[in-house]
């Protein structure tokens, strides 16, 4: 009697729970390219090929390993398309007495396993993934009986628990977070190193003729195409990150510059999502460039509280709250996702470059994702539905535990404050300072109404106005409703008129 032993997309990694205890002279390990996956929504070209291209070199590293690995290709003609399909055909070729994965990532394909034991009437084990350093167990422990759950005090007590940036009982430094130091906007002389870039294989290159044959009206661009594959591709992006970006990301890691879209960012939350890398030896490489007097301080901390603080957290407030936390729509927002989220097709230069570059790369960064696509969203009414939806296409990290709480829950509101307290709207002055986009802009960011001034401006003050009722007594946007009030009326009519005529157009 044999185990079969499912490896999901997203586990790739040999110490996954789901391979402990196997035995290869007898257990058969199972990864399955399935059309479901790919397509339940319409995901980047790009994102694809990696994750196949992982996947198939991972398969070939269980196998020199010595053990049986039974992998399906999507263009199999026996493929049936679906996990559900798949296993059920390994059932009948194989000899099989149980099933072990580990715990997957997604809501969806929790219940979806948890469906075969009644299904195929065998043993269904699902067990804890180990791929992250807080169980959804201990974080609900966490969360229990507090009145409101902040990522800030989470974060403290994952550095006690792992001993990470300590002196003692105290932060290194005296201090927890380095936030106000990592704020810094892009001056002009900077010098960005080359990110990480590794050359496809004939494997990978099998993988992009098949993804360009089969997903040809999928979002995105599928070349050029560098992104590391193996464990020991995705190391050596960490190593580059740490030796030639880490030292200024702090300073500007919410910077953003025209033609500039990897900055001093790691780059590796693509690999961290799918298993090719652990989130604790991704710490401990950024805390030892801080103690050889490599990376200061501020850089250091703010890499390691985007890991061992927000991952973490986003991933423990998605299990906690699943699978209501997917409807929720505090503001009521119904308005249809514009079409230039697609196409960049818009005057507005942030938006043009944030959606180009996600089209070209699969990925934009943090401030980008939250400061302009996501809060022109928030601004302009857009149901979080098709916002979520937007979002996990097109980045190739994207996964529904991760993307769902920080686009529902931080860029929209639309939980109405369970992940942060307060929503991250903003007119263009913050996208003026964090960036380069407005010297290039159709738009004039220092103009607030009228046709050449910038639709941030007039819309963020619309935001609040339409919102007032489900925003008047939250403390943090209570010193914004004062300054509205003290507008003159033509001022306040010059909003509304802008903002009307802007969203109309949009529609």
């Amino acid at each position: 009697m044999k185990t079969l032993r499912l490896i999901l997309g997203d586990q790739l990694n040999k110490t996954i729970t789901s391979l402990k205890g196997c035995d290869p002279k007898t257990d058969i390990l199972c990864l399955y390219e399935v059309q479901e996956e790919a397509t339940f929504v319409k995901h980047h070209k790009k994102k694809i090929a990696f994750l196949f291209s992982a996947m198939r070199h991972f398969a070939e590293e269980l196998r020199q390993a010595g053990h049986t690995v039974l992998y399906s290709k999507l263009d199999d003609p026996r493929n049936t398309g679906s996990f559900r399909g798949e296993v059920e055909r390994t059932l009948a070729a194989h000899d099989i007495n149980k099933i072990v994965v580990a715990h997957p990532g997604e809501y969806r394909m929790l219940k979806e396993i948890e469906s075969w034991q009644s299904a195929f009437d065998i043993p269904v084990e699902i067990k804890p993934d180990n791929r992250f350093l807080a169980s959804a167990e201990e974080f609900n422990n966490w969360a229990d009986g507090r009145k409101q759950l902040r990522m800030e005090y989470f974060y403290r007590e994952m550095r006690k628990r792992y001993s990470i940036l300590m002196d003692g009982d105290e932060p290194v430094g005296g201090q927890w977070n380095f936030d106000p130091e990592n704020r810094n906007p892009p001056q002009t002389d900077l010098t960005i190193p080359t990110p990480f870039e590794n050359t496809p294989d004939a494997l990978t290159q099998d993988v992009l003729e098949m993804v360009a044959d089969c997903f040809s009206d999928h979002f995105g661009d599928l070349q050029p195409f560098h992104f590391a594959v193996t464990r020991r591709q995705a190391k050596k992006a960490l190593r580059l990150f740490i030796d030639e970006r880490l030292a200024l990301f702090g300073d500007y890691q919410d910077a953003m510059v025209e033609q500039e879209p990897w900055m001093y960012h790691a780059h590796i939350s693509f690999y961290l999502n799918c298993g090719l890398l652990l989130p604790l030896e991704c710490v401990e490489a950024a805390e030892k460039a801080y103690h050889e007097g490599t990376a200061p301080l501020n850089a250091v901390e703010g890499f390691i509280r985007q890991i061992v603080g927000w991952r973490e957290y986003v991933r423990g407030v998605y299990w906690l709250k699943m699978p209501g936390y997917s409807d929720l729509n505090f503001f009521n927002a119904t308005r249809n996702l514009p079409d230039f989220f697609w196409t960049a097709d818009t005057d507005m230069n942030c938006l043009r470059h944030s959606v180009t570059e996600t089209k070209v790369n699969a990925y934009a960064h943090h401030i980008q994702r939250l400061m302009v696509l996501g809060n022109f969203a928030l601004l302009a009414g857009v149901d979080p539905d098709q916002v979520n939806e937007w979002f996990l296409i097109v980045y190739a990290d994207a996964y529904e535990w991760v993307e769902l709480p920080n686009v529902t829950g931080m860029a929209l509101f639309a939980d109405g404050g369970q992940l942060a307290s307060k929503p991250y709207a903003s007119s263009g002055s913050y996208i003026n300072k964090m960036s380069n986009y407005c010297k290039n802009c159709r738009y004039r960011v220092t103009k607030k109404n009228g046709p050449d001034a910038c639709p941030f401006n007039y819309l963020y003050w619309d935001f609040l106005t339409r919102n007032r009722n489900a925003l008047k007594d939250n403390p943090r946007v209570g010193m914004m409703y004062k300054t509205y009030d003290r507008m003159k009326d033509d001022k306040k009519q010059a909003i509304r008129d802008d903002s009307q005529r802007f969203l109309e157009k949009l529609s």
